[in-house]
């Protein structure tokens, strides 16, 4: 078991840095998604991976129990995470309506495709 979260924890966190390094918005988006989920599974994993147990300590029950502590964490982070992708999804749709694309550009907007300058270019003309 503890192989198999392992394994999704990592899978998650190789796809999120994949997804985030792209050029492209909605991906970065979807990068950043898939390292809370990442994060998410790796705090609940914390807290012990344990079936049949309850989550609080009872008095006439024996003493194993989960610990509910990261269960609470991955609960307020699961509601954080979806809330910052709300806001991300539209600063990137606000960002696409206003430049009709969705391109992260890497180049300043005073250079032109052949890396000189447009201002010295304007001013000659």
């Amino acid at each position: 078991m503890e192989v198999i979260v392992a394994s999704t924890v990592g899978v998650l966190t190789a796809g999120g840095v994949y997804l985030m390094l792209r050029l492209r918005t909605f991906p970065v988006i979807l990068g950043l998604a898939m390292l809370s989920y990442a994060v998410n599974v790796f705090l609940f994993s914390s807290g012990r991976l344990a079936i049949d147990q309850a989550p609080i300590l009872s008095l006439y029950e024996d003493l194993s129990y989960s610990d509910p502590l990261p269960q609470a964490l991955v609960l307020t982070a699961i509601v954080i995470s979806f809330g910052m992708t709300a806001v991300l999804v539209m600063i990137g749709l606000g960002a696409y309506l206003e430049c009709e694309t969705d391109q992260i550009d890497i180049e300043s907007p005073d250079t032109d495709e052949a890396g000189e300058d447009r201002t010295e270019k304007d001013a000659k003309a």
